[in-house]
């Protein structure tokens, strides 16, 4: 079986643009690189934050709908999104969310690995894993990043999903996308691909008696597994399609391709190519730094970009 390559991006639900640019760009020194609109709403921003080249597994995405009310937790929900940092970087960054009053629990150990926890401006969980294998990742130094080079976010690290009945979902990650069970701690099992390293796993969770999750603002809307191109997609989406889940057709999002589905607990997934990347539509060393639109779209820029609120880079936040 061709199994995904682990995690490509990882889409949430952000309240207002600019406080969410503020956080995600100012205070956690990730770089923006590409400002867009959601292709299903062109009236909401979809704003891509990645490492410096916006290399496939570095991408965290926001749909900013602040009007949206905040989501309730469940089952059939991401619970939480996870950030690979370099090991013995927790000290500083523990320092530098506590300057800006980031909510953070208390550090913990997940799988042998430290991990700090903390919530972003709208409620999202995010984790920083100080990763063991952080340094077989690709990765691009932004420089322009208020954080040093040996302290910057190396890009997704993992995931972690509340299920009304864990069988169903491990048993469908396991013959439809190639997963393997990593191992168990307390109430949560660790799914992967490529040996579970960083940014190839799933963490999941079994819920009994708890309410159906819901999407709203902090939660994670999906999450998107990385496929070579689309005959190695066209495969997957077969194996997803023969063990029960009903893919879309490939849906052309001009950076990617993309095929989405419900796995059988109800989280959305995405299968997204590598290619083409974001610089295929702006120079490499200027990604992220006016809106883009992909080309179906461009005959409506000027009422688009009346509707989008103004968003300023944050300043340098040392």
């Amino acid at each position: 079986m061709h199994t995904v390559r682990g995690l490509h991006h990882v889409t949430c639900i952000a309240g207002p643009a600019q406080e969410n640019m503020d956080f995600y760009a100012g205070v956690l020194g990730m770089k923006l690189v590409k400002r867009s609109v959601n292709q299903d709403d062109p009236g909401t921003y979809h704003l891509f934050y990645a490492d410096a080249a916006g290399s496939p597994g570095t991408d965290l995405t926001f749909f900013p709908w602040a009007q949206m009310a905040p989501h309730r937790d469940g089952y059939g929900l991401s619970t939480e999104v996870s950030l690979t940092v370099p090991p013995g970087s927790l000290v500083f960054w523990s320092g530098r969310l506590q300057k800006y009053g980031v909510p953070l629990a208390n550090a913990e150990v997940r799988f042998g690995e430290h991990v700090l926890p903390l919530q972003d401006p709208h409620g999202l969980r995010v984790a920083l894993v100080e990763s063991i294998s952080a340094s077989e990742r690709t990765f691009t130094p932004w420089d322009e990043s208020p954080i040093p080079a040996e302290h910057q976010i190396r890009g997704l690290e993992g995931a972690r999903m509340s299920e009304a009945s864990i069988d169903v979902t491990t048993g469908f990650l396991e013959r439809a996308m190639g997963f393997q069970r990593i191992g168990s701690e307390g109430e949560w099992h660790r799914y992967g691909v490529g040996g579970g390293k960083s940014g190839r796993y799933v963490d999941v969770r079994e819920v009994p008696g708890a309410r159906r999750g819901a999407w709203g603002t902090g939660s994670v809307h999906h999450l998107a597994w990385r496929v070579d191109d689309l005959n190695h997609q066209t495969e997957v989406r077969s194996n997803v399609e023969q063990n029960g889940a009903r893919p879309t057709p490939m849906i052309d999002r001009f950076w990617f391709k993309s095929v989405y589905f419900k796995e059988p607990g109800g989280v959305l997934f995405e299968l997204a190519t590598d290619g083409p990347g974001f610089a295929v539509d702006e120079d490499p060393a200027h990604l992220g730094e006016s809106l883009v639109l992909p080309p179906w779209l461009e005959s409506d820029r000027a009422e688009i970009q009346r509707v989008l609120p103004k968003l300023t880079m944050p300043a340098a936040q040392d």
